[in-house]
């Protein structure tokens, strides 16, 4: 695809090809419009063929207030207009707020967490090795206010019992998830910080963020962490060696 296609295909974020995954952007309907039929007749001529039934496009209207007349069709088939989607595990909203991906991350959590509950409650398995599979199947999707719940019920435990959750932790051999948070999210800002200076993800913490309204400003991505850097006396310095970097934002589980 990426060959037959090589001569059509606009920089980043234009264009975004991921696997067997295309994302078309444009400014305006006439140029999706044809982009989108270079597309097909790129890819058709090669033997490959777009999907009229799995194709979609999504309109965003961050500052728009009246329904735009935007109908987008694919060999004169009208495609299904969406108000989010998901993309490489995060769903993408028209109106560029996170809370449809926020849901979304919650009940996948819950999902992950039932298909294991079989052998997290199980009282015959170790609590140590219940702690292990936690670790690798299902902390990436939790989120902080189930966390306790999860592990409690995986020890058989309540809050009537009075265990602190230090024990639980210790237990189970499992660092807070807020901490592994923070690893992850300098992690990744670490990766970004590294790669060049017109790398399409590394242009984004440069964007300027939203009008501030009174009161305190609005926290970001970017604003989280600076102060988790802060806390932890980072400068962006220390970005710069990989190995040195990914030692100082690790956070251990319990010995």
């Amino acid at each position: 695809m990426n060959y037959l296609t090589a001569t059509i295909q606009k920089p980043v974020p234009w264009n975004m090809l991921y696997a067997d995954d295309v994302v078309l952007l444009s400014d305006s309907k006439q140029d999706i419009q044809e982009n989108l039929e270079q597309w097909r007749r790129a890819l058709e001529s090669g033997g490959l063929r777009i999907s009229r039934s799995k194709t979609e496009y999504m309109v965003c209207h961050f500052n728009q207030t009246r329904p735009l007349d935007t109908d987008v069709t694919l060999d004169n088939i009208k495609l299904p207009q969406v108000h989010k989607f998901k993309y490489l595990g995060s769903m993408i909203a028209d109106d560029g707020t996170i809370e449809a991906d926020v849901t979304n991350r919650i009940t996948t959590a819950w999902i992950k967490w039932r298909s294991l509950t079989g052998v997290l409650c199980d009282t015959k398995i170790p609590v140590r090795t219940k702690g292990k599979v936690y670790k690798t199947a299902n902390s990436h999707t939790n989120l902080h206010t189930t966390e306790m719940r999860m592990l409690r019920w995986s020890v058989g435990v309540t809050m009537k019992d009075k265990v602190r959750n230090e024990h639980i932790r210790g237990s189970l051999k499992i660092a807070p998830i807020a901490d592994k948070m923070v690893e992850a999210r300098l992690r990744w800002y670490g990766h970004v910080i590294r790669r060049p200076e017109d790398y399409v993800v590394k242009k984004c913490l440069s964007y300027a963020t939203q009008k501030r309204q009174r009161g305190r400003p609005l926290a970001t991505w970017l604003t989280t962490v600076q102060k988790d850097m802060k806390n932890m006396s980072l400068t962006v310095d220390d970005t710069e060696n990989r190995t040195k970097w990914r030692r100082m934002i690790r956070k251990a589980d319990p010995v």
